[in-house]
Formats: structure tokens, sequence, C-alpha cells
């Protein structure tokens, strides 16, 4: 099936602040130059936060990646984990129509999706609480009929009990998922003929339930007025985790430090090796000044020159009292951009609304992805926000 932007659009999207800390913190995962490899997870959240993906969102979580639009659209669109539609406020329901689904009664589940939710799919319920489609194979062949809602998956469905679950969200309960047959995961329906010991050590569920029970959010949206759901080894708040990583390695190295030297100078105490510590000390100074950062200028200057029809803007070494303006304002600017823009000189709008056709090619041509500026209109957006 074709899969399409809604027609009517909002105007703009914003993380709310815990998600953008949270969506901040994937971006450290991958290494430099590959931050394009969090767009999935970005967009998820971006979903979960709206109910559904919007263009605006698609664009600016591109934007905070560094990726061209049309990038993070072809990956929204080609994945049916992505709703490029409003969906139901409570859930949107999934059921699986392939070959095993199909042969054991997907059909009969669809039929009570129209019946209690909506004739058409992708549409919504009269009360806005519900919506269904119909998606290609997830992958659980072997406790077919199922369907996935929200995050988890239902299993072994028949009619009578997916219209009992739609009844329990609507309640407001939260159903548990996995088989709901009785079964523990994809063993015989008829019971298990081999590893019979297994029976006396397993849980109550199984490990997927079990997570999803204890989180209590299988059709939970993070809206962002809560700590955002992090996975179980995170362990907490995004920051806790790289803050104890660095205090642990100080407090082990100091100690260290200490005991040594301790020892060593307590059994040669040399004098000699004193002076000799001095003697690098007075020809470290010379060697700084003999290389100074003004050689490094020279260098960047001579670069830039090479470029015919370039000419270099006026660029500030550091923002005026007032502090930096929020260049991430402008259309296309994410935080990668915004500290780019930075470490080249520019902190303020007025900088930018003031650009030449040559400024431009000189800037443009230290970006990624060279044309952005004229494209998103970078100079008319800086000359409105200067404005305000």
């Amino acid at each position: 099936m074709l899969r399409r932007l809604h027609h009517d659009q909002p105007s703009s999207f914003a993380f709310t602040p815990a998600n953008q800390k949270w969506a901040e913190a994937q971006i450290t995962k991958y290494p430099e130059g590959r931050q394009a490899s969090a767009i999935i997870p970005l967009l998820w959240r971006a979903q979960e936060q709206e109910g559904w993906l919007t263009r605006p969102a698609i664009e600016h979580v591109s934007a905070m990646l560094d990726m061209a639009y049309i990038r993070g659209l072809e990956v929204a669109s080609f994945y049916f984990m992505f709703q490029l539609q409003p969906v139901g406020s409570v859930a949107n329901i999934q059921i699986c129509g392939t070959l095993s689904c199909m042969i054991c009664g997907a059909e009969d589940l669809v039929a009570v999706c129209k019946e209690k939710i909506a004739e058409k799919p992708h549409t919504l319920s009269a009360d806005g609480k519900f919506s269904w489609e119909e998606v290609e194979c997830l992958g659980a062949c072997a406790n077919a009929p199922m369907a996935q809602i929200g995050k988890d998956y239902y299993e072994d469905l028949t009619t009578e009990r997916l219209s009992e679950i739609i009844d329990e969200l609507a309640s407001g309960k939260v159903p548990t998922p996995g088989p709901q047959n009785g079964r523990y995961a994809a063993e015989p329906a008829s019971g298990l003929t081999s590893l019979t010991d297994f029976e006396s050590g397993k849980t109550r569920f199984n490990a997927s339930v079990a997570l999803a029970s204890n989180l209590g959010d299988t059709v939970k949206r993070i809206d962002g007025t809560e700590v955002p759901l992090l996975a179980p080894w995170q362990g907490g708040a995004v920051k806790a985790k790289p803050a104890a990583k660095k205090a642990a390695p100080a407090k082990k190295k100091a100690p260290a430090a200490k005991a040594t030297p301790a020892k060593t100078t307590a059994k040669k105490a040399p004098a000699k090796k004193a002076a000799p510590e001095k003697a690098p000390v007075k020809k470290a100074a010379p060697a700084a000044k003999a290389a100074p950062a003004k050689k490094a200028a020279p260098k960047a200057s001579a670069k830039s020159t090479k470029a015919t029809g370039d000419k270099k803007p006026r660029t500030m070494s550091a923002p005026r009292k007032s502090g930096a303006d929020d260049l991430q304002l402008i259309t296309g600017v994410g935080p990668k951009l915004e500290g780019v823009l930075n470490d080249l000189g520019f902190w303020h709008f007025d900088q930018i609304s003031k650009w030449t056709k040559a400024e431009i090619s000189w800037v443009d041509s230290r970006l990624k992805f060279k044309g952005r500026i004229e494209r998103d209109k970078w100079v008319k957006q800086a000359t409105k926000l200067a404005k305000k």
C-alpha cells in the first residue's frame, strides 16, 4: 500500500524538555558522522509524544541528525511501526494479515475491528479512542492469529478475546500481552513433549510479557510530563550513568598516584632528578612560544582563500554579553549545526542576516550538506528573527 503524509499537518513540532534530553542521549550512542543511525528511535519517540508522526516531527528529527528531510521521510514511510495519520487516542490495533495468521482467522479479527472501531482502516472510531489497520507479517507465526497493540504483541487471539481486549482498553485497563490462550510462549498448544523439566522453574510470564507487565506501558505514550522510560539496564535518568562512570575512575587514580611516589621518593630521594625536571620546564616555555596558535590561523585562512568567489563573513570569537541567540530557531539548524556555526564564529541572527552570496558560499563549503543555507532560506529567517 502507499504510505503518504496526512493532508492535515500541524504547523510545528518540538520535543518536550524530557524527551529532548532523551533524544540527545540516543545520538551520543553513535560515533561521529554516524548520528543518522539514531533516526528510528528518535522518530519513534516523536510518535509516542504526539500519537502519530507528523511532517514537522520528521523534519525536526532529520535536522537534529543533519539529514536531508527526504531521508527522514524515506524511513518514516517504509516501516509500518510509524503512523503517518492520526490514530486512536487509546490504541491503534495492527492486525497481522499474512499467511499463517490469515489461515488461522485474521479475517475474523478484522471483522471485529470493523464492527467495534470503524468500517475502514486508518479511520478513527466515533469516540476517537481507537483505530485499526491490517499489516504485513509481524513474525509471530507460531502464535497466529495475532495483533500488535501499542508496543506489544497479543497472540493466539480469538474474536471473543479481541473484543474483550478492546473493551478493557476503552475502560482504562491494560490487558496483559502475549499468548491469550494460556500458552507460556510458543510451545505446542497441546503441551510440552520434551524439556518437561522446564515447567518446574518457569516464572509466571515469559520475559517479554513480564517486562511489559512490570512497566505497565503497553499503550502508554511519552508526553513529557514524566521522566522518559529507559531500558532496565540504563537504571534511571539519562545523565546519572555517565556521571557515575566519570566519578569512579577519578577516585581510583588519585590514591594510586599518591601511594607510588611516596615509596619511590623515600628510597631514592634524588636531588639530581629534581634539577632535570626544572630544565625541561624552561625548555617547554620557549617551545610553546615557538609553536603558538597564531600559525594555525594562517593555515585556516590559506585554505579559505582557495575557493574562488568565496568571502569569509565577519565572525566573533564569543557571543555578546547579552548571550548567544538560539540558532536552532532557524529551520534546518539542529544542535550539531548550531555547534558548527558557533565554532565558525556565528552566534547571532543579525550576523547571518547580513551574509552575501559570496559569504554564503564560504559558510556553505564548511557544512556537511551543501546548499542547505539557500534551500532553507537561512538569511531570510535570520532577518525576521533578528527583528524580533
